[in-house]
């Protein structure tokens, strides 16, 4: 019986060559068999049967068999992997030089030629020497997957693959480092490389896959902003066309489009509404396939006093028409102070076309005060159109549709300026983005080549808490991730003017958090009763070595233009503006050195206008192994399933921990965790992608009132939240546990996960 090698030559089946080839993947792994991975796999020996197909069999054996019985497996799927992937790719198990592996994806058009006119010879050797390979194999086989699926340089018509993973680590430092001074530059590039491929600084789909190649569009997170005007809402749906073509996610801001039945042309005619246009915008998104990866995403935002906020509501749910209903966006509303006030005072809401009363959506975002006045005065006008509805009644139907279809975001845009990190007046938030945790200021195009209008970007990374040790520890890591972000500014290109010009004078980022439940579990609290001081004492240090890193680095390579329409710019951090109500939660402390940052800042400015944003993190969660960003994890063992394949993943630390872990729906509630995003928004310059889950089982009838979602609505308001993301229940479908008979248990430890999100904001 013969075997067809990858190079299409015959040789006889050898079996000892295929068991060399388990023990590799189990040696040193504790509570994993060979046998057990050979007996499972099942292999049908025929002539001429492929060598990939006997690798291809052997990984899902070893995939099969990871459990919450044998979490193991997952390494041994991932060296499985490392061994196929590294035979693919170099035709051999050790790898090549690394300047034979530049050269080569040079030629071919895969790596960015402008790296060997940067670096030396020696310099590449350097690099070769440092790199360290074997990191692969501790990978897990979720990691590998997504790797080979994902991450790694390749054609993907053909599905050949030019990298393994720590070359791609390896390379993505060096880029980003690229222009550093000589005499500093391998020594950051070696740290950054130890802190990625180690999983300390974790890294969004954008840079992971294109930073090294020729592409270079790396801002996860594009916000754009549309005025009351045809030629504005054109070069808006250009410049979304531009952005989702680049694999971005896209935050729109529509609420100023005035509502149906009002004036144009001086009265020759009235308008159609908003929804015509929605569905213009709805169309650019999905008119572009992102690099051939997914289709585009957005979320468009409004305010709750829109004149068609009735209508606005329902827009994805699936009890209208086609003509009334635009549902591939993800929509997300706007609050603040007195509609609140209107809440909880029974009183009423009064709806306006933002056309009839001018200023009045201005105000909404820059000015409170002024806001409530036109406000107010506009409800006692009789000469523009209106309609009264009670706030009880507008904010149950929010909520009923949030409920229904989990994808009806909110904003109060309140809070996203006093406790943003921009002076309100000069640069005020307008919107959000996809997935509602970037805050940053928009201006509306004229057109597509607008130089006064403002697109904003924010590039992502996020810190892996789980791999910290001390709260000092972060000074180090949060210095690499800021100046490796910095650099991307510079490197990547742009493809609107108005996204370059914004960037270049704001320089904003947005650092986030991966890892946290299974930080919760390592200290020995939860999410339903949590040590908030411990949370406190982490996200000061976090905050304040990040804020440090930017302000240095404003010494060392300049302020920002726009410095001074900073809070930073004028001396004031986040733990400086932030709703005191959360000091019910947790005392208030400065344990860092506070007054000398912000004498620093006041004298020298900062580099980067925003710096910290806590975005979702699923795909990277897989490839550190970590739990996805700040998310309770909803069973122990998490089945992926996706146009890459079905990937499973066992939560970090198991079973040592298993007990210590909180999983999402054992919570009864989300006041636990709704207290721990108001702790940590306290040291946050924009925003957390914050999650609601209920579990119906938890209440009677099995059924979540619209009372209790009310509740913590208005809870999480008093504490100062800026941006609500999705709202999850419990269903039952789909989430079941595979190693246990269903009368052993009420709820799944095994959940079954839809990759349907938007993974250019997802890190």
């Amino acid at each position: 019986m013969q075997v067809q090698k990858r190079d299409g030559q015959l040789e006889d089946l050898n079996i000892d060559k295929l068991h060399k080839v388990v023990m590799y993947a189990v040696e040193g792994i504790t509570g994993v068999s060979a046998s057990e991975v050979e007996i499972n796999s099942h292999i049908q020996f025929f002539d001429r049967i492929s060598s990939i197909d006997i690798q291809e069999t052997l990984i899902k054996s070893a995939a099969d068999l990871i459990s919450e019985e044998s979490p193991n497996y997952q390494y041994v799927g991932g060296r499985l992997i490392n061994y196929h992937l590294r035979k693919e790719v170099y035709g051999t198990f050790t790898p090549p030089c690394l300047c034979d592996i530049i050269d080569k994806n040079i030629d071919i058009g895969f790596y960015d030629k402008e790296f060997t006119e940067l670096y030396t010879k020696d310099e590449i050797n350097q690099l070769q020497e440092y790199i360290d390979h074997a990191r692969d194999e501790y990978l897990t086989y979720a990691a590998m997957e997504q790797f080979r699926g994902k991450y790694l340089v390749q054609n993907r018509a053909t599905g050949e693959i030019f990298e393994t993973p720590q070359v791609a680590y390896i390379m993505i430092a060096a880029t980003l480092f690229s222009k550093y001074p000589a005499e500093t530059r391998m020594r950051y590039v070696k740290a950054y490389y130890d802190a990625i491929s180690t999983f300390k600084i974790s890294l969004p789909t954008p840079v992971m896959a294109g930073v090294r190649t020729p592409q270079r569009q790396f801002s996860s997170c594009v916000l754009i902003e549309t005025d009351d005007s045809l030629d504005s809402i054109n070069a808006t749906s250009s410049a979304v066309v531009k952005y989702v073509s680049q694999k971005a996610g896209i935050g729109i801001g529509a609420g100023s489009i005035r509502a149906i039945g009002s004036a144009i042309r001086s009265g020759d005619a009235t308008h159609t509404g908003v929804i015509p246009f929605f569905k213009l915008f709805q169309s650019a998104v999905k008119s572009c396939s992102q690099g051939g990866v997914r289709g585009g995403a957005a979320t468009l935002y409004y305010p709750i006093w829109h004149l068609e906020i009735e209508d606005m509501l329902v827009l994805k749910n699936n009890k209208g028409t086609e003509d009334n209903r635009v549902r591939h966006m993800d929509y997300g509303v706007q609050f603040n102070k007195l509609m609140y006030e209107r809440l909880i005072s029974g009183g009423n809401i009064t709806l306006f076309s933002p056309s009839d009363v001018p200023g009045l959506y201005d105000a909404f975002f820059a000015d409170q005060e002024e806001f409530k006045e036109l406000y107010e005065a506009a409800e006692k006008r009789t000469d523009i159109r209106f309609k009264t509805i009670k706030a009880i009644d507008l904010f149950s139907n929010f909520m009923q549709e949030r409920k229904d279809t989990g994808r009806i975001y909110l904003m109060n845009v309140d809070h996203a300026n006093t406790h943003g990190s921009f002076i309100e007046d000069l640069a005020p938030i307008r919107q959000s983005n996809l997935c509602c945790e970037i805050n940053l200021p928009t201006k509306p195009l004229t057109h597509i080549n607008d130089e006064e209008g403002e697109i904003s970007l924010c590039t992502l990374s996020a810190i892996n808490w789980g791999a910290i040790k001390k709260p000092a520890d972060f000074e180090k890591v949060c210095d690499l991730a800021v100046r490796a972000l910095d650099e991307l500014l510079d490197y990547q290109e742009y493809p609107v003017i108005a996204a370059e010009l914004s960037t270049m004078s704001r320089r904003p980022l947005g650092v986030g958090i991966i890892n946290f439940a299974y930080w919760l579990a390592k200290n020995d609290t939860t999410y339903q009763d949590p040590n908030l001081e411990l949370v406190d004492e982490w996200a000061e240090a976090w905050s304040y070595y990040l804020i440090k890193a930017s302000a240095n680095l404003a010494i060392e390579k300049g302020v920002i233009s726009k410095n001074m329409e900073t809070k930073y710019g004028h001396g004031i951090t986040p733990n400086q503006t932030y709703k005191t109500d959360v000091d019910e939660l947790v005392k208030h402390q400065e344990r860092m050195d506070w007054k000398g940052l912000r004498k620093q800042l006041k004298e020298t400015g900062i580099r980067n206008s925003t710096l910290m944003a806590l975005m979702p993190a699923e795909t990277s969660a897989q490839i550190s192994n970590s739990t996805n960003g700040i998310e309770p994890p909803r069973s122990y063992v998490s089945i992926k399933q996706s146009k890459h394949g079905v990937l499973k993943q066992v939560v970090p630390g198991y079973p040592r921990l298993k007990n210590k872990y909180d999983l999402l729906w054992d919570q009864k509630s989300p006041e636990g965790y709704l207290k721990i995003m108001a702790v940590l928004q306290k040291y946050i310059d924009q925003g957390i992608s914050v999650n609601t889950s209920y579990n119906p089982e938890h209440f009677e009838d099995e059924k979540v009132p619209l009372s209790v979602l009310l509740q913590h609505l208005i809870m999480f308001y008093k504490y100062g939240g800026k941006q609500l993301y999705y709202n999850n229940t419990y269903d039952g479908q789909g989430e079941i546990d595979i190693n246990k008979d269903d009368e052993q248990q009420s709820l799944p430890t095994t959940t079954f996960v839809d990759d349907e999100d938007c993974e250019s904001c997802k890190i």
